[in-house]
């Protein structure tokens, strides 16, 4: 296993961090998170003539054909900087069409992908708070060449502007939670679709997405019905180490940021950074980041190589989760009163911890995943 970067990845890094600087500041950041969207369709144009939407998408659907761990990168230094908007719901959901659809929904919707023509999300978890099988309640029972979807789902991230939700149901109550769920993708114009987005203390786009008898054909089918948890189950490893992989460039910039701070800012006629008991705090700081990375870049590598990961990305992810509150906490109350104003950028990257931490799987859920897989449960 080897982690360290290629030339082309490097070259995807810096570009990257280059492009986000100058087209994705701070200040667009903030007016983003006033706006309805949540995203700038100007930004996200410039996005898809990078590449970056259909990054492993394969060449022949007119994508980039990269492996999931330079993905990786990429996400890595949106994370960094903060990129509000679609990419992460719509590059995750790439995959169970690549995986599970049918050559006629691969050659329609992947290209229009690539292109940045097309947002797409997934609708899953639900009132119950689970990410298990047994937490689908959301129904759909056929109808002729039909099926009739309803339910409530909850922090589908950026539905409220997504075309189309690929939405996760139950179609068999009398099989085991895992046999009885059947996955669509829905157009979000369908009539008895109500989307709204939930207040949130990041100002991000996570939405209640109601159905209402709403129809979908049975063509919309990704995979097999009643067959589709274990697509369910690609699309939360994969999305957990996309978002653990956003998450640790943010955690970055909040170390960096702390100790630059505590060389600057001077108490009792030395700089902060000179007591040790600060030290040591931004010691452990900077630790959990490097093994943060780590996790997250071995996971990667396994996913991109065909690798079985479940355990390491559920240990990356449940580690993750707790480092990015743990830094962001830390990062506040080392800086200070001044990393509670809202023209501090400290608070841009703290607010967000817990959407983050939610996103694909919360810390316990993935902790219960680890003891499953060395054989506790």
């Amino acid at each position: 296993m080897d982690l360290r970067f290629t030339e082309a990845q490097e070259i995807l890094r810096k570009m990257a961090r280059d492009f986000l600087a100058t087209e994705c500041p701070k200040t667009l950041v903030r007016e983003l998170e006033k706006s309805e969207e949540g995203y700038s369709l100007e930004l996200w144009k410039k996005m898809a003539e990078l590449g970056w939407m259909g990054l492993v998408i394969p060449e022949k659907y007119e994508g980039m054909g990269y492996t999931f761990q330079d993905l990786t990168v990429l996400l890595e230094e949106t994370g960094r900087n903060i990129l509000p908007g679609p990419l992460i719901p719509t590059v995750i959901s790439t995959f169970p069409i690549l995986k599970a659809g049918t050559e006629e929904q691969k050659e329609d919707l992947l290209p229009k992908i690539a292109r940045g023509e097309v947002i797409i999300t997934t609708a899953l978890l639900e009132a119950e708070g689970t990410f298990n099988a047994s937490g689908i309640a959301a129904k759909a029972t056929p109808k002729g060449n039909d099926f009739i979807i309803n339910g409530t789902k909850l922090f589908a991230e950026m539905a409220h502007v997504a075309n189309y939700i690929i939405c996760v149901t139950r179609t068999n109550d009398t099989t085991p939670p895992e046999e009885g769920i059947t996955i669509f993708l829905v157009d979000s114009k369908t009539t008895g679709i109500r989307c709204e987005v939930i207040p949130s203390i990041a100002a991000d786009k996570l939405c209640e997405v109601r159905f209402e008898n709403v129809t979908v054909p049975k063509k919309n089918i990704l995979g097999k019905i009643d067959k589709g948890w274990p697509i369910v189950e690609m699309m939360l490893r994969k999305g957990a180490i996309a978002k653990c992989a956003e998450s640790i460039g943010a955690i970055q910039t909040c170390v960096e940021m702390t100790v630059a701070y505590s060389k600057e800012r001077v108490q009792y006629d030395r700089p902060i950074g000179a007591f040790q008991a600060l030290q040591h705090i931004m010691a452990d700081m900077w630790t959990s980041m490097q093994t943060s990375r780590y996790l997250v870049y071995k996971a990667a590598w396994m996913e991109s190589e065909g690798q079985p990961c479940a355990k390491e990305a559920s240990l990356a992810k449940a580690y993750v989760n707790e480092v990015y509150k743990n830094v962001g906490k830390w990062a506040v109350r080392l800086h200070g009163a001044i990393a509670t104003s809202y023209d501090h950028d400290i608070p841009l990257y703290y607010r967000r911890s817990k959407a983050a931490d939610i996103a694909f799987g919360g810390t316990d859920f993935h902790r219960e995943l680890v003891a499953q897989e060395i054989g506790l449960i």
